[in-house]
């Protein structure tokens, strides 16, 4: 049986792939806004150690009369992605790039605008939801049950899975429970169970930074060949590496706002200057 995972030789490279093809994601001037309740008049003392407080100090949000903090968290984003493109996200802490990934998924409700899809989009973060008392093998059967996979076609792909988010590497880890794995070992098995599906919009949160260089070299890999499969992916990540390496267009959010839509190269640019201000 062929490796389920294994990549072409002559993998398409990120600038030479083919022009955009149908759009699959629309962002049409996208509002999200958070209520934090409890920080008013009515709700505990307004001090500095209340935690409102501080979340509005740190994200700029306004108090209500009611005792509820409004945070901006996304104001007026508007972008769309096509069928083969690989999209960077980056940003400062707080910039709203996991928000706008979120309302992608449908996981967040917009306050204004709208979010158009083809097809339902997957999430797939650094804290996605495993069933921790049972087994690695277990968690990776339902995962692919949960994506539409038969029984049989689950079991075929379970020794392929397990193989390439390496936890095994260190003793027979599949068989026992996710309680007994470290944060690397789960997410690296997230990232495995949902790279098995060639996703018409696959959104990633930080789950690349997960585990060492061979498992990101490897991470990287997969998303390319999922792009050759005409799919969309998202990217956010601090490694602004991974982002060059791995996404031929990126978008810059910066306290909610979009502050540059281009090329890679031209973005990070851009944006790490402005880090060195």
């Amino acid at each position: 049986m062929a490796n389920l995972f294994s990549v072409q030789a002559e993998a398409t490279p990120a600038r030479s792939r083919p022009q955009k093809g149908r759009p699959t994601v629309i962002v049409d001037d996208v509002h999200v806004v958070y209520r934090v309740h409890g920080g008013g008049k009515r709700g505990p003392r307004a001090g500095s150690n209340n935690p409102a407080t501080a979340v509005r100090r740190m994200f700029g949000g306004a108090e209500s009369s009611r005792g509820t903090t409004e945070i901006h968290a996304v104001k007026g984003v508007t972008f769309t992605a096509h069928e083969g493109e690989a999209v960077g996200l980056i940003g400062s802490n707080g910039s709203g790039k996991s928000t706008i990934l979120r309302a992608i998924a449908g996981l967040l409700p917009v306050e204004r605008g709208a979010v158009y899809t083809a097809g339902q989009p997957s999430l797939l973060g650094a804290n996605a939801v495993l069933m921790n008392d049972l087994s690695g093998e277990d968690n990776v059967i339902l995962g692919l049950l949960a994506m539409g996979f038969s029984k049989q076609e689950a079991k075929d792909r379970l020794d392929d899975i397990v193989e390439f988010s390496g936890i095994n590497e260190r003793g027979n880890f599949s068989s026992l429970p996710m309680t007994t794995y470290s944060s690397g070992m789960a997410a690296r098995l997230r990232f495995a169970i949902a790279a098995a599906k060639l996703h018409d919009v696959l959104l990633v949160d930080e789950a690349l930074a997960t585990g060492d260089a061979r498992f990101r070299k490897k991470s990287e890999e997969r998303v390319r060949e999922m792009l050759d499969g005409a799919g969309t992916v998202f990217l956010v990540s601090h490694a602004i590496n991974t982002i060059v390496d791995t996404c031929d267009r990126t978008i810059w959010l910066e306290s909610g706002v979009l502050r540059m839509d281009g090329p890679t190269d031209e973005v990070v640019a851009a944006y790490e200057e402005f880090v060195a201000r």
